[in-house]
């Protein structure tokens, strides 16, 4: 299989281009300077001279504070790039993978969020990525989109990384307690984008590990191992001041797999635990 990869350096790129790999997938993984999701001529070049049989479309704008002040950019990146790139598949019977987020959902309440309940976006951010979605719906024709959760890996600027990194310096950590969702472990999420992209079971799909928690009981784990004697206080959102409004409640249900006779993620914690052993083993 021939797959095209956009955003093969973020975290779930990473992660993805190393599962094709390992199985033996014909991968491009452009760099931004060699395709520009919003300039459709490079895109469709990439589509003429790569020919892919399926695009996992992880590039997107993803500051959630700062889109509030770049809303042109962030449109233009997770909006439009996703309209082109939606349309070069559609055009091509190509298939696509679009990831997408809890964002795009309100958050009220406490009931698990289904694929098909009403959207309804709090920022930006997740407006954008709504946008994507509705394109991709209208243009590509085989398509998978994808909505997750709090993701986290080995490299890059995760949750666990910011946490790790505060816990050397300082010695009380605030917390946000009343967001309640699912971590996702990056390598988990890729071996599901790779098991969905061999199948025709297209439509709409939520996708994390199993179990839920706050951002709070999040960080209590990840600083369990190291016996961190430091103080870990729970806040409210709105303490924080933060620019973009956030959903509280970011539990997905998960039926679509189950439906779709899917397997579903392991538990949120197993994926730590061996975040962590792959990091120890790269120390």
């Amino acid at each position: 299989m021939r797959a095209l990869v956009t955003g093969g350096n973020g975290l779930l790129g990473r992660a993805l281009t190393a599962k094709l790999k390992k199985e033996g997938w014909q991968i491009s993984a452009p760099s931004h300077q060699e395709m520009d999701i919003t300039c459709q001529e490079q895109v469709e070049q990439v589509f003429r001279e790569f020919r892919p049989e399926i695009v996992f479309h992880c590039a997107a704008y993803t500051q959630v504070d700062q889109a509030e002040k770049e809303q042109e950019l962030c449109r233009k990146i997770n909006a439009e790039g996703t309209r082109i790139i939606a349309c070069c598949c559609g055009k091509q019977g190509v298939k696509l993978v679009y990831l997408s987020t809890d964002y795009v959902f309100p958050g009220e309440g406490s009931v698990f969020q289904k694929a098909e309940d009403p959207t309804g976006p709090l920022n930006v951010y997740g407006e954008s990525k709504l946008e994507g979605e509705r394109a991709v719906r209208d243009l590509a024709g085989k398509f998978f989109i994808v909505r997750t959760s709090w993701l986290f890996g080995e490299k890059g600027e995760g949750f666990p990384q910011k946490i790790l990194t505060l816990s050397k310096t300082q010695q009380e950590l605030k917390v946000v307690a009343d967001q309640v969702g699912s971590p996702t472990y990056a390598t988990d999420l890729a071996e599901m984008l790779v098991e969905m992209a061999r199948s025709e079971r297209y439509g709409i799909y939520h996708v994390t590990n199993e179990g839920i928690c706050s951002w709070y009981e999040f960080a209590t784990e990840i600083l369990r191992p190291g016996g961190w004697t430091g103080r870990l206080t729970p806040v409210r959102t709105e303490e924080l001041g933060l620019r973009a409004r956030r959903p509280l409640n970011s539990r997905l249900d998960k039926g679509s797999l189950d439906k779709a006779g899917f397997q579903r993620l392991p538990e949120w914690q197993d994926g730590l635990k061996r975040c962590f052993r792959k990091i120890n083993m790269c120390e």
